[in-house]
């Protein structure tokens, strides 16, 4: 998908060295995969509203090449966030850099990134071709340039021989696909998504996360991707950032956020947590023991313990996938952490069982069990035994009381 304007004349020297101004594109033959600087860089970026701080100080590194994810509930300053990339919002403070370029204060249209709106926005009086061939045009490409490109990128998101369909006759995924070609056919260095996914359903959407993947490791353009639903970041992502309150709470691959929450907000915003609150015992260097409500010592690895300055007080977490759910007079297997307890609630969700069971620790406890059809199924009103493994157990600051976690304000 090279470019090569009306009248432009190039050789392969002049070839490669625009290319490496722009940076590289992975999976492209004959690009170079090392960089020096990242594709997106927001330098102490703050956005104020009058009196709401929507983006506090925001520090954050996207590379060439990578499908990063600002994830969070509505208000955290996500879409705000993407807006100032793309040239739509202006920062209060701080700078933003496009392949190491100072783009703060430039208009959009001089920025080297295309948008996915939630909306798609396509032109309704427009034919598939026309739609996806707009940006070229604009450029100036000559015609014979724009049919092969457009033909390209719609081999590409698998909508081959569509070029002729008007929008009204297409399905919610296939517009999605034509929006997205309508942006990668330009060639930006960098591709925003405004939860380009909100409008579809369910079953749609899971097999657009896993094309939109497909499509990202073809082009090899950087995408960034604002999403408040966990399961597509954590699908498409190679990183992801939890945003709250207009800051990052946690940042990494999606299995080092979601098996290593570093606060509270993130493990009780990405999945599903049980989280005790407790009070540090002792330390070793093996071992830290925390002793919850009800009489119960939880042990957990000192690599899993947060900086907490003079205090003592934590909360101990445990995803319910990690726990296994037993009879009563079963044994607990060395390196495990153990609590008693009663089912109040079994419910059959067809790839497995969840349970609500009640403890001594005053706090109910979720475990999701997968249905292999080998394990015991304990009913409502059954004493159990839950264990888990002491590498499985995590530990995050408490939160204030008065702060709420569940937002829903703009973002």
């Amino acid at each position: 998908m090279a470019l090569r304007a009306e009248g432009e004349t190039t050789n392969k020297a002049e070839g490669t060295e625009r290319a490496a101004a722009r940076g590289p594109r992975a999976g492209r033959p004959g690009r170079v995969l090392a960089v020096e600087t990242a594709d997106v860089e927001f330098v102490g970026i703050t956005k104020a509203f009058h009196e709401l701080t929507a983006v506090d100080d925001l520090n954050l590194k996207v590379e060439a090449g990578e499908f990063f994810s600002l994830l969070g509930p509505s208000g955290c300053g996500k879409t705000t966030s993407l807006r100032m990339l793309g040239g739509f919002e202006e920062p209060t403070t701080g700078r933003i850099l496009l392949g190491g370029q100072d783009v703060t204060y430039l208009p959009p249209y001089r920025r080297d990134v295309n948008t996915v709106f939630q909306s798609y926005a396509l032109f309704p009086h427009l034919n598939v071709f026309e739609n996806v061939a707009f940006g070229l045009r604009r450029q100036r490409f000559d015609r014979t340039e724009i049919r092969r490109r457009v033909g390209e990128i719609l081999e590409i998101v698998d909508l081959p021989n569509y070029e002729k369909r008007q929008s009204s006759q297409l399905s919610g995924g296939q517009q999605q696909r034509v929006a997205l070609a309508r942006a990668l056919v330009n060639e930006p260095k960098v591709l925003l998504l405004d939860e380009p996914m909100s409008a579809l359903d369910a079953k749609l959407r899971r097999q657009m996360q896993i094309e939109l993947k497909r499509i990202q490791a073809q082009v090899g353009i950087t995408f960034l991707y604002v999403t408040h639903d966990q399961e597509e970041a954590m699908t498409m992502s190679n990183r992801l950032a939890v945003m709250w309150h207009g800051r990052i709470e946690g940042m990494g691959s999606p299995k080092d956020v979601y098996d290593n929450p570093t606060t509270e907000f993130v493990a009780s915003f990405l999945g599903a947590s049980n989280l005790l609150p407790g009070t540090i015992e002792s330390k070793s260097s093996d071992v830290v023991s925390v002793a919850v409500e009800g009489g119960v010592t939880v042990h957990v690895p000192p690599a899993r313990l947060p900086d907490l300055g003079d205090s003592r007080a934590v909360k101990v977490g445990v995803r319910p996938e990690k726990i296994g759910i037993a009879e009563v007079s079963s044994t607990v297997p060395d390196g495990y952490n153990s609590i008693h307890g009663r089912v109040v609630v079994s419910t059959f969700t067809g790839v497995g069982n969840q349970y609500i069971v009640e403890t001594p620790l005053g706090v109910t406890v979720t475990v999701y069990a997968q249905n292999i059809g080998r394990q015991w199924a304990p009913r409502s009103g059954d004493e159990v035994i839950l264990t888990w493994p002491v590498e499985h157990t995590f530990t995050v600051k408490p939160l204030p009381t008065s702060v709420e976690i569940n937002e829903t304000e703009g973002d």
